[in-house]
């Protein structure tokens, strides 16, 4: 009987241990670090500042954060483009902004084959990491648009009329905040919650992250 006891007890303690190890796994400063000033975002979300010239986040996209997001029950996909990187980037925010409305409207997730601003994005991804497109350093402005919009199927006369959508030129406004998240460890950048920035460089594996978000979810 003694026996049985004291193996429970030293499973009892195990289990205790574990926890303790569980709680402090992850270590802000380390891990994670709290921003000064929150994005305005809804709870039980995920942002993402990325940029289409950004070579890790065409990377991310490809193989972590459709993955991540799927883990992590009732978590939101928050994508914020970053307009001050690249030629393109403010061109590319534009884009972005008014396919994503327009998903929204339709209720297509973003990371659904027929997502508008899927198409776009890693249409972008591709002409600029894999053919090493250029669309004349900045000065033609135009093909770069077209790249996007055809990959979508949308029309420039459907884009410049979604471009005055209020819900677009809000969430523009909201992307400006994006800089400040990137001037701290680049990008991709996470934030959970608005609130708490991932620090990459800790990320070891998928499901290390999904840990990592539930946790911070919890704060």
């Amino acid at each position: 009987m003694n026996s049985f006891f004291n193996k429970a007890a030293k499973g009892l303690l195990a289990v205790a241990m574990f926890a303790g190890v569980s709680a402090s796994a992850f270590t802000e400063g380390e891990d994670y670090v709290k921003l000064e000033k929150p994005l305005d975002v809804p709870q039980n979300t995920l942002v993402k500042v990325f940029s289409y010239a950004c070579p890790f986040c065409y990377k991310y996209d490809k193989t972590v954060t459709p993955k991540v997001v799927e883990k992590v029950q009732g978590l939101k996909y928050v994508p914020f483009h970053l307009k001050t990187k690249g030629d393109y980037g403010e061109a590319a925010s534009k884009v972005f902004a008014v396919l994503i409305t327009m998903d929204e409207a339709k209720g297509v997730s973003l990371f659904d084959e027929n997502s508008l601003f899927k198409k776009a994005k890693f249409a972008y991804y591709k002409a600029y990491h894999d053919k090493k497109e250029r669309w004349n350093d900045g000065k033609d402005e135009a093909a770069f648009l077209k790249t996007g919009l055809e990959a979508a199927g949308v029309s420039e006369a459907d884009y410049q009329k979604e471009l005055e959508n209020p819900k677009v030129k809000e969430l523009l406004s909201k992307w400006d905040a994006a800089y400040e998240v990137a001037k701290i460890q680049g990008v991709p950048a996470f934030v959970v919650n608005g609130k708490y920035l991932i620090y990459t460089k800790s990320i070891s594996s998928i499901d290390g992250m999904a840990a990592l978000i539930e946790e911070l979810l919890k704060k």
